[in-house]
């Protein structure tokens, strides 16, 4: 058996929120919630299940980075719903680039935070580039 990535838990401060956000951002479905999960799938298979944080947490959920290699057209949309919400984004991790796209490795990349404070990343070519034909 080959070892696949299938799912992970997003911890949130309010998991319907932040799954819409993510859904909307992304393009895809928010699923039905299953118990305390409401999951969004990305076209590899991979769920994410977000979760409200446990009501004994005191404070906002550590911050996590979550990275999604896109289309040149889903960065477009995405980068426009971005927009739209007005949110600012950098061009790298540091929080460098106020409102800079990135064009890493002949790409286009951007960085922004979720509504839990959670770093997403956009990237339309993966890090190193893609792997040349032989």
């Amino acid at each position: 058996m080959t070892i696949q990535f299938n799912h992970t838990i997003v911890a949130c401060t309010d998991s319907r929120v932040s799954a819409e956000f993510w859904a909307d951002i992304l393009g895809v479905e928010v699923g039905k919630q299953w118990g305390p999960f409401i999951p969004i799938t990305v076209s590899n298979g991979v769920t994410f299940d977000f979760a409200d944080l446990p009501p004994d947490f005191a404070g906002e959920p550590p911050t996590q980075h979550y990275a999604f290699l896109v289309s040149e057209d889903e960065f477009d949309s995405a980068y426009e719903k971005i927009k739209r919400y007005g949110l600012t984004y950098w061009a790298d991790p540091r929080k460098q680039g106020v409102n800079e796209i990135n064009h890493n490795d002949g790409g286009r990349g951007i960085y922004f935070l979720d509504p839990s404070g959670h770093a997403m990343e956009l990237i339309t070519v993966p890090y190193g580039g893609w792997p040349q034909a032989e």
